[in-house]
């Protein structure tokens, strides 16, 4: 489905269905979990694990293997990074941060570090900047970025140790990007759809203009058709276009 297609999604239509499956949920007593304070209520009727088991199997079989040969194949790339990182600023090579997984579970999500030491410290300053809405942060030339990160974001190669995220099952290699929880205060009920299935490291927003797409309830379609049309086949075309993308640098913060 194409930006241009989903933009035209009725958003009425999303919202009846969406408020359709929250009020079974209610009414089956299926609570969103704790660990996210003021989520609304979880839908389990689109939770692609228990709907689609048998592909689900498939899917963790593809993301071990791929995640396992992508570590070693790109070990040392991984090993000048951190380096390079090292010798560039202070502070630790791995930046981890906690985000919003499966049914609303914490996570430490992986990242190689691209800003400065005291980047969460100087982020309250800059949201007034953001340049999408409040769903989610992105400011181009972002002050805090250094020249090391910069081009490690350009490449994508600050998501590289996330293999390490989809091998402990954390996440997976195609799905919705898990949040950060201060943003769940600007979520409308029907965006908490995304927790429907485990995080992901590529998916659908990231090959269809990632992000020069700054409307986060275009992210949220594109997450909510991702999830209803969901199949094996699906993920590996993902996967594919998404390599042009990162190899190409395209659309990058």
């Amino acid at each position: 489905m194409s930006i241009q297609s989903l933009e035209k999604t009725s958003i009425t239509t999303l919202e009846q269905t969406l408020n359709n499956v929250i009020l079974e949920a209610e009414q089956r007593q299926l609570p969103f979990p704790e660990t996210v304070p003021n989520c609304q209520p979880f839908v389990e009727s689109y939770a692609l694990p228990e709907t689609k088991p048998i592909q689900w199997l498939l899917k963790r079989t593809l993301d071990i293997g791929c995640s396992i040969t992508g570590i070693l194949a790109l070990s040392p790339l991984l090993a000048l990074v951190a380096l390079a990182i090292r010798l560039e600023s202070k502070g630790p090579v791995i930046y981890k941060q906690r985000r919003v997984g499966y049914k609303g579970q914490m996570f430490d999500m992986y990242k190689f570090r691209s800003m400065r030491k005291d980047a969460d410290a100087l982020l309250e300053q800059l949201l007034e900047k953001n340049e999408t809405n409040g769903g989610m942060f992105k400011l181009f030339n972002d002050p805090r970025v250094t020249k090391v990160g910069r081009f490690i974001r350009k490449y994508s190669i600050d998501e590289l140790p996330q293999l390490f995220n989809v091998l402990k099952g954390d996440m997976c290699l195609v799905r919705p990007r898990p949040p950060i929880d201060r943003e769940l205060q600007h979520y409308e009920d029907w965006h908490y759809l995304r927790f429907n299935t485990f995080p992901g490291l590529t998916g659908l927003w990231q090959v269809s203009g990632r992000s020069r797409i700054k409307e986060f309830d275009t992210v949220v379609k594109m997450d909510f058709h991702y999830i209803k049309e969901w199949n094996i086949l699906l993920d590996i075309k993902l996967i594919l276009k998404t390599l042009p993308v990162v190899f190409g640098g395209m659309d990058t913060a």
